[in-house]
């Protein structure tokens, strides 16, 4: 469906993505996700056709995009900041780019007003103007304008890193669960691992313009291939030498234990877990579990227990832990 072959993109004598290679499925939700910086948005917008690449080809569907205008690659694009019109009502804004390519006004009611049913934007909200809806509103509209052209191909910039985080999570489900109904190919651009790891088929880890790891989430966060990757996707424990000696594993290697990975508790199935005993230093509390700080043996090693049902652990007890060393990404 689309695919970046040897993309170079520079700025005077900055290379901002050296040689990007990629291939994004049609259909799919696919995350480009990195450090701020790092080359994706660059690269969202080098595919929108903002930018033009100092080398390299686009492809869309097989043919060579590269040098098409933006309106021709039949792309919808919703940026970070919505880039809305506030003096525009709610229904102006999403006919905007109907009006540009002149489609008559009972089509171009009819398209708003089904677009504007499948992102849940009412009627009475459509006569508002943008200025008088909230953040979350806001957004939907952005989506709205862009989906209304019936675009092969959704962008979308970091489109929900305006928003609290209770409503964040709320619409990101939306959003996928929109996205699926539409079975639209779409590229989203983030910052936030839980955001990629939540809404995405696939994800490419980006890291100062170079693509680190492309792979599902379960891939990316459970068989990082890199130490950034690791080390930029979820929390984890960095495991001292002394530690990897008593789990057998080699202890001149950078090693990573995410904190999940650490039980409290020995299951049934884990006969190859190594038991450690060590001394709770810190408990912090977030409600359904807590994350435990154990000192063994001059490490610190954090875990994370459910607290449903169980008394907490005191800060000061011992308590025995269990890892797995096939658990355990060294790099």
């Amino acid at each position: 469906m689309i695919t970046f072959d040897n993309i170079e993109v520079t700025f005077g004598e900055h290379v901002a993505i050296p040689d990007l290679n990629l291939e994004i499925n049609e259909g799919e939700f696919f995350t480009l996700l990195g450090p701020s910086g790092c080359g994706k948005t660059t690269a969202l917008r080098t595919l929108a056709g903002f930018i033009e690449p100092s080398r390299g080809e686009i492809y869309i569907d097989g043919k060579a995009a590269t040098r098409l205008p933006s309106e021709k690659r039949r792309v919808g694009m919703v940026f970070q900041n919505y880039a809305l019109f506030p003096s525009m009502t709610v229904r102006q804004n999403i006919a905007f780019g109907l009006a540009v390519r002149h489609t008559k006004k009972d089509e171009t009611n009819r398209l708003v007003d089904e677009i504007a049913d499948q992102v849940e934007l009412t009627t009475e909200q459509l006569d508002k103007n943008v200025s008088e809806l909230s953040g979350g509103q806001q957004q939907r509209v952005a989506i709205a304008r862009a989906l209304v052209l019936k675009p092969r191909i959704l962008l979308l910039d970091e489109p929900l890193s305006n928003l609290d985080a209770k409503l964040r999570v709320q619409l990101r489900e939306q959003l996928k669960n929109l996205q699926s109904e539409l079975g639209i190919t779409t590229v989203y651009v983030t910052h936030d691992q839980e955001e990629a790891l939540t809404m995405s088929d696939r994800i490419a880890v980006f890291n100062h313009g170079v693509i680190e790891q492309v792979g599902t989430p379960e891939q990316i966060y459970n068989r990082s291939n890199t130490e950034f990757v690791c080390t930029f996707v979820g929390a984890n424990n960095r495991l001292a030498p002394a530690l990897l000696s008593r789990l057998g594993l080699d202890a001149a290697r950078p090693s990573y234990l995410r904190l999940e990975k650490v039980s409290l508790v020995r299951h049934t199935d884990a006969a190859a877990s190594v038991p450690l005993t060590g001394t709770i230093s810190e408990r912090s509390y977030h409600g359904a579990f807590s994350t435990y700080s154990v000192d063994v043996d001059g490490s610190d090693l954090r875990v994370t227990s459910s607290e449903t049902g169980v008394t907490p652990r005191a800060v000061g007890s011992t308590v025995e832990l269990f890892v797995d060393p096939r658990a355990v990404l060294q790099y």
